[in-house]
């Protein structure tokens, strides 16, 4: 009997390369023949090396392109007419459109899009009218529409975007889950994360407020900024890390790399390959972002025992629990953001218990082996319906 084929169609690689790590071994370990489509890329070999599935490189643009977009289905569907999948998983926006559109156009009998964000929630101009009409392609193109988040799904179907026969959330949401164990605060781990901010001018006794992310204005960095000159005012011996956030990346807006240049105490990283020592010498973890899927960092950090504070936005209210493990502020409201700060600053025995209750949060919910199963229990469910061949794990 034939295993059942399955494909992950992204934009670009780092896509595969970071946000499905480990769920494609799972996958293909568990009885599914494995492709993954994206962007050529250093990202997508690893990926063949580490998860030992197939790959194939189709060149996408990230960004609308006239030219170059077609040229890119019509791969797409050569590539799908012979790889003859039974299901294609298609997420990120152009790969969510293209894949779609080519997983449609050859009768691909189970076609899911993966809506991990909805852009157009920040987007301006005339990108918003466009994105809108892009999402509501692949939905139409797609049997199914899984939102890597509940409050996701809500703002996507009450803003007309996808619609709600097909809109679903797999488990608690998440579309590939956290190591847990990766981040857990071990003295190991605090002494090394030490010895790397100390580099940096923190000293030992120092509080640390972190965000996470890159530098862009939905990310909610000027009122960050803002919010952390209010800090200042009320904790001494404070320092706000920037971590990720490349002061000389692409995406990184001029204006906001000049005002983090000026602003006293605040200290951008650039990028960082391993984050968890990071996360063991936070005290606070700062998400003043506007719009999310479903955030990575926030619940990296709760694996960390970090408490979060975030914007109440999309994404951002389903990692958080308020008043639990962490606190949710009216976006836009910096005094309020600064408010939460201070009190998990100023009150180490509340930040304490806020990050182990968030730690049990994400390992009850969103720990990696839970959402793969759910994510494996989807695509089984979806297959006998169709009467197509199931998954049957190879023995050990």
């Amino acid at each position: 009997m034939r295993r059942p084929r399955l494909v992950y169609a992204v934009t670009h690689p780092v896509t595969a390369d970071v946000l499905l790590r480990g769920q494609l071994t799972f996958m293909r370990e568990h009885g599914f023949d494995v492709t993954v489509i994206g962007a050529p890329g250093p990202e997508l070999e690893r990926v063949r090396e580490r998860e030992r599935v197939d790959v194939v490189g189709v060149p996408m643009a990230r960004q609308t392109d006239p030219r170059q977009d077609p040229i890119s289905l019509a791969r797409l569907v050569r590539v799908l007419r012979r790889i003859r999948p039974d299901i294609v998983n298609a997420g990120t926006t152009k790969a969510g459109l293209l894949g779609m559109l080519a997983a449609r156009a050859v009768g691909v009998p189970i076609r899911i899009y993966l809506l991990r964000g909805l852009r157009l929630e920040t987007a301006k101009g005339v990108m918003r009218p466009i994105l809108a009409v892009t999402e509501r392609i692949a939905s139409a193109c797609a049997h199914d529409v899984i939102c890597v988040s509940p409050s996701l799904l809500r703002v996507s179907v009450e803003g007309g975007h996808i619609p709600a026969a097909k809109a679903s959330v797999v488990g608690a949401g998440s579309s590939n889950g956290y190591d847990t164990e990766r981040y857990r605060r071990t003295p190991e781990l605090i002494e090394k994360g030490e010895a790397l901010v100390r580099d940096l001018g923190v000293r030992p006794g120092d509080k640390v407020v972190a965000f996470v992310g890159r530098l862009a204005w939905d990310k909610g960095i000027t009122e960050l900024l803002d919010a952390f000159d209010i800090v200042r005012r009320e904790v001494p011996n404070v320092k706000l890390l920037l971590l990720g956030g490349d002061l000389g990346d692409e995406v990184a807006e001029d204006h906001l790399v000049a005002r983090v240049r000026s602003s006293p105490d605040v200290i951008a990283t650039g990028r960082i390959s391993d984050l968890a020592p990071w996360y063991a010498r936070m005290d606070v973890l700062a998400l003043p972002s506007y719009r999310e899927g479903f955030p990575n960092v926030p619940a990296e950090a709760g694996s960390a025992e970090v408490p979060v504070v975030g914007f109440r936005s999309t994404g951002v209210v389903d990692v958080i629990d308020d008043g639990k493990t962490g606190a949710l502020v009216k976006p836009g409201d910096v005094g309020a953001l600064a408010a939460a700060l201070v009190t998990y600053l100023r009150s180490p025995e509340l930040a304490r218990a806020h990050g182990r209750a968030a730690r049990e949060r994400v390992e009850s919910n969103w720990e990696r082996h839970t959402v793969w199963n759910a994510w494996l229990e989807a695509y089984r469910a979806r297959l006998a319906a169709r009467g197509l061949p199931l998954p049957v794990p190879r023995a050990s």
